[in-house]
């Protein structure tokens, strides 16, 4: 979260607060490359009743994230990858300490 944000809504990194063009400010994109992206399915922003796009605090940071890989060298089929096996690594590091719990509190049990 950037520093002297306040307010409401500011607290949820999750929240679509911002515009395209202030999106791809934020990002130092240009707004069609985060069209593309998004038609590339690498981002997906929420979106207004009337249909706005509405870019959250952790969108502008996945769009840093794929500028790095970008610039890393990475096509658009390559990013799409890594995020997704981000995710899937996200996923089951979940599983993980679900599963370490549980067997926590088993073992106290005994």
């Amino acid at each position: 979260m950037s520093p002297g944000l306040g307010g409401p809504g500011w607290g949820d990194p999750g929240r679509g607060l911002f515009s395209i063009s202030v999106a791809a400010e934020l990002a130092g994109l240009h707004p069609q490359t985060l069209r593309i992206w998004e038609r590339e399915g690498l981002i997906d922003p929420g979106r207004t009743a009337g249909g706005t796009r509405r870019y959250s605090q952790n969108d502008i940071a996945r769009l840093q994230e794929i500028t790095t890989l970008a610039d890393d060298g990475l096509n658009l089929a390559g990013i799409r990858r890594v995020l997704e096996l981000q995710a899937e690594t996200q996923r089951l590091q979940a599983e993980v300490d679900r599963l370490r719990k549980l067997t926590t509190r088993a073992a106290r049990r005994t």
